[in-house]
């Protein structure tokens, strides 16, 4: 589900720079690529993305490297990871104004399952933020998304070094379940708090005669990951 996005390279996740796919046939007919201001903006868009994902990477690393440990290395890049992943929103809008060729259904699902993982579960639930789990689905999410940045900015600049287009297309054969894994057993090892403490559930009577279970809901989300 929020790993989803590293079957981009499966799919032709148009991310940011949709041009990877706008010479693609649709019958008889051809997809138009972005104009030359939205190309520029996609460019920007994606060399911005791409950087941020690296400083995340070098975040890691420097902090593995200062710790001598894996463990609870989320702490040392949880605010450049919730501000470009959330970022990521920028590409539901899109493929909204047609400036890529994705589906709007699609990416919306893509990206707002990342974004509630981050949000709605590792940020709610502060007891998971040191679960090796986190750290699987963030480097999971980190490498695919250098990569895939990348790629849509090269492909914009109509510049594909062979290298980035073998590991779009490659490497999430790994990362996939990697990341997968590491939603899942997140989501599963939030569970109990969200239970003891009644996050985000409603409760019956109120006058709105309406009831929500959090913990029956994130359940539903990890039977979800199935299909």
């Amino acid at each position: 589900m929020a790993a989803a996005a590293a079957t981009a390279a499966a799919k032709g996740n148009g991310g940011g720079g949709g041009r990877a796919g706008a010479g693609d046939a649709s019958g008889t007919r051809k997809k138009k690529g972005p104009g030359p201001l939205a190309t520029a903006y996609l460019v920007i868009y994606n060399v911005v993305m791409t950087a941020g994902w690296l400083v995340i990477a070098v975040g890691l690393v420097r902090a593995y490297l200062a710790k001598g440990s894996y463990h609870s290395l989320y702490y040392s890049i949880e605010k450049p990871l919730k501000f470009f992943q959330t970022g990521a929103l920028l590409e539901i809008l899109h493929c909204a104004i047609g400036i890529v060729p994705s589906s709007v259904v699609l990416t919306s699902f893509q990206v707002m399952s990342r974004v509630f993982l981050i949000w709605a579960v590792t940020h709610s639930v502060k007891e998971v933020q040191s679960e090796d789990s986190v750290l699987l689905f963030v480097i999971a999410w980190t490498i695919t998304e250098i990569i895939r940045y990348s790629f849509y900015t090269f492909s914009l600049l109509n510049h594909l070094p062979y290298l980035i287009k073998w590991a779009r297309y490659t490497l999430f054969i790994v990362l996939y379940p990697m990341g997968v894994s590491g939603e899942l057993l997140t989501i599963y090892a939030a569970l109990p708090f969200v239970r003891q403490a009644g996050l985000y559930s409603i409760s019956l009577p109120n006058k709105y005669n309406f009831s929500f279970d959090y913990h029956a809901f994130l359940i539903l989300i990890m039977i979800s990951y199935i299909p």
